[in-house]
């Protein structure tokens, strides 16, 4: 008989995951963005530094509060049916235990058998079969708000700080390649990082986070270029 083996599933990286990459890779496109297009408009390096610095304030700030209304709606979704199927039990389990097995027939168990499942999970933990396999609630995939807006603001703040370090290191006269070539190469680093976490390859997402990066630097460095001419 072989021996049992641990398995480690990249899919409980997902929550986590997605709120650091989505907040690294914010960080570095909209700080990097902001002071291209500042610097474009020719300004001093300390303007250039001061929007940077209000820029990172303000997305941080900006990506927690989104992300946990974002997530709370979630959560609140998630209890009212929670609560729902709670009284649903409550009211009629005979009837919630057939639907729990109609479940397991629709995904190829012999009905007898899957009526079998049903009472046993039943008998143990009603709720929990019924949130796992109907409403599709795991401990995996459960909202969680707070976790979710201190990763946001966390890794927008670390990514924001990369453009940030290159205006305080590159002589004026090439501030904006210095600051342009320096952020498209973090978010490519970024990009790899998200997919070898994430078990993907590492080629696709390293390309699409590098070209979307540069068309935003790209568009707002234009942008402050001609507005830095007309004002």
């Amino acid at each position: 008989m072989s021996r049992l083996h641990k398995e480690t599933h990249l899919v409980a990286r997902i929550g986590w995951l997605r709120a650091a990459v989505l907040g690294a890779n914010d960080g570095i496109i909209s700080t990097a963005s902001l002071i291209l297009g500042v610097a474009s408009a020719a300004v001093s390096r300390s303007d250039v530094l001061l929007t940077g610095v209000a820029g990172l304030v303000a997305g941080a700030m900006s990506m927690a509060a989104g992300e946990y209304v974002s997530v709370s709606s979630q959560s609140d979704t998630e209890h009212a049916d929670l609560a729902r199927e709670k009284r649903e039990l409550a009211g009629d389990p005979v009837s919630e235990r057939e639907e729990l097995a109609q479940i397991y027939v629709a995904r190829g168990v012999e009905p007898d058998l899957a009526r079998e499942v049903s009472k046993q999970l039943m008998a143990k933990d009603a709720l929990g079969a019924h949130a796992r396999d109907e409403l599709g609630i795991s401990e995996i995939s459960t909202a969680r708000p707070v976790q979710a807006a201190l990763a946001s603001a966390a890794t927008f703040s670390v990514g924001a700080v990369a453009p940030l370090a290159l205006v305080l290191v590159s002589p004026s006269n090439v501030l904006i390649p210095s600051v342009a070539a320096g952020s498209l190469l973090f978010l490519s680093l970024l990009g790899a990082i998200g997919a070898k976490a994430g078990g993907a390859g590492l080629l696709k997402p390293t390309i699409r986070v590098a070209f979307w990066g540069a068309c935003a630097m790209a568009l707002t460095a234009g942008i402050g270029a001609v507005v830095g001419k007309v004002v």
